[in-house]
């Protein structure tokens, strides 16, 4: 199973396409049953589609379409694994009763964890509904739980009562015992939670402006107290994407599915931001493919990965393999070209080569009236079509050509152009500058992030990540500045464009 992956698609899909107990911890928080217009955050076509969809009848409706969908994430679950279900009071009874007691079991129950925030709200028809809820259900006897990972730090006044400290550190009081002894006992690291966990809501840096984005403080205490280092974590509706950030973090192998486009490319920026030299990568699929990034980038990387997009199994040796990347189940050669307008010569040689490979195959083959083997590139010549046809006409030899958007939806990324502007300048020597972008694409445009100090080296590092307008506003002192924007269209195809600066008495673009 592929992990460390954002996904664009309809969950309840691709888990159907997941192997069973692959996953090691599920988290999920699925839109509330409000049906409340402030659900739709994103507001591009998936989100709004999906909205729809649950909403099309009421709380029977809404049960069926979340239920069918954890019936799947029960099956893709390892018996040692566990489920967090985040709800609010809206449908948290149906919830329990008609879906997790039903799938998992009552007695596979855990926990109703309480998470309460604060915040000040006028009591009108009732209190103040301060808390969410989240269900955990294991799917067995023997799940993961490790809760000396999450201990909760004593307050100082605690630790002032453990007023000395051993020569490893470690702090501990001396008591009088009713004989006259003394006794020492040391402080414990730190105090188990219970089930009401007292975490604040989304506050200054963290955020990232998505309405209902959860803290990383509560998913770091659910990730840690179920599961190990390496172990995968499942987001199904990955929302603001803290759930991946925070396994990322944490060394787990982890999978975010979201119908959003929006969802999906600002939790790719959010993960992006905080890699380092030690974060593993991650792959983003959607629905479309940018002809440019796939036609222009590492051959290797593209062998590979277009070889198991069309169902055959890549091949490793890179070297020695007489030119075939990849075969089919069956054995049957696969040959991957990163070009366009393929010629007649590569038919030849490929024709060469396959025989060369296992001659038992290639005749049995040609008995069976099957392929030999397929040459998968961009576009194929006419030279090439015609030596296929006389092949198959005239020998009873039959090579697919194969070209890649029959196997992955190819589009145009979008165009971009930046504009950039003197506002003001200020005292000392700042200068404010207004950024203006414009992009185009077929399938329109969902959003602008911004880097206002880019590094190529390390990548897009957006500063803003959500942009409906492409407009900005940022100050700069004297020097030379990078400011690299990023346009995001509809189908989650993206282009950059790097403006350089040079701030010194006036401000000039510079090369």
């Amino acid at each position: 199973m592929s992990v460390n992956k954002l996904i664009l698609g309809d969950n309840l899909e691709i888990l159907k396409g997941m192997e069973s107990e692959t996953v090691d911890l599920i988290y999920l928080d699925p839109p509330f049953f409000s049906n409340r217009n402030y659900e739709v955050i994103w507001g591009d076509e998936g989100e709004v589609r999906s909205f729809q969809d649950r909403w099309s009848g009421g709380i029977d409706h809404y049960i069926a379409w979340l239920k069918e969908r954890v019936e799947q994430m029960h099956r893709v679950l390892k018996p040692t694994g566990s489920i967090f279900l985040h709800c609010d009071w809206h449908a948290d009874a149906y919830i329990r009763v008609e879906i997790l007691d039903r799938i998992f079991g009552y007695q596979n129950f855990r926990n109703e964890i309480i998470w309460s925030y604060t915040g000040n709200s006028v009591p009108k028809k009732c209190l103040p509904r301060k808390h969410d809820v989240i269900f955990w259900y294991s799917k067995g006897n023997n799940c993961q739980f490790y809760p000396n990972r999450i201990l909760i730090p004593y307050s100082p006044l605690t630790e002032k009562r453990y007023n000395h400290i051993d020569k490893d550190g470690k702090r501990y009081k001396v008591s009088a015992l009713k004989d006259g002894k003394q006794e020492i006992i040391f402080m414990k690291e730190g105090k188990y939670p219970d089930a009401v966990w007292g975490i604040p809501i989304i506050r200054g840096g963290e955020s990232i402006g998505y309405p209902t984005q959860k803290p990383e403080a509560l998913l770091k205490r659910i990730i840690e107290c179920a599961s190990n280092e390496g172990d995968v974590v499942l987001d199904p509706f990955v929302g603001g994407g803290t759930t991946v950030a925070v396994a990322d973090k944490l060394n787990r192998k982890w999978i975010g599915i979201d119908q959003s486009v929006a969802a999906v490319k600002v939790t790719e920026l959010r993960l992006d931001k905080q890699r380092d030299l030690f974060s593993d990568p991650f792959a983003v699929q959607l629905y479309k493919y940018d002809y440019d990034t796939l036609r222009y980038k590492n051959a290797f990387e593209f062998e590979e990965w277009i070889v198991q997009q069309f169902g055959g199994v890549s091949n490793t040796k890179q070297r020695g393999d007489l030119g075939l990347d990849g075969k089919m189940p069956d054995n049957t050669p696969i040959q991957v070209k990163r070009s366009d307008n393929v010629g007649r010569n590569v038919i030849d040689n490929f024709l060469s080569a396959v025989k060369r490979a296992d001659k038992r195959l290639y005749d049995k083959n040609i008995e069976d009236r099957k392929p030999v083997g397929y040459i998968i590139a961009f576009s194929f010549g006419k030279g090439a079509v015609q030596e296929v046809a006389r092949l198959k006409n005239q020998e009873n030899i039959i090579i697919h050509l194969v070209k890649v958007e029959d196997i992955v939806p190819i589009a145009k990324k979008p165009a971009l152009t930046v504009e950039s502007k003197t506002v003001s300048r200020g005292e000392k020597g700042i200068w404010e500058i207004e950024f203006a972008a414009a992009g185009t694409s077929e399938a329109g445009i969902e959003f602008y992030s911004w880097d206002f100090d880019h590094n190529p080296e390390n990548g897009f590092r957006a500063d803003v990540m959500i942009d409906k307008a492409g407009r900005q506003t940022a100050k700069f002192k004297a020097g030379r500045h990078n400011i690299a924007v990023k346009v995001v269209d509809n189908d989650g195809l993206e282009s950059i464009e790097v403006i350089k600066l040079k701030v010194n008495g006036t401000v000039e673009r510079a090369e």
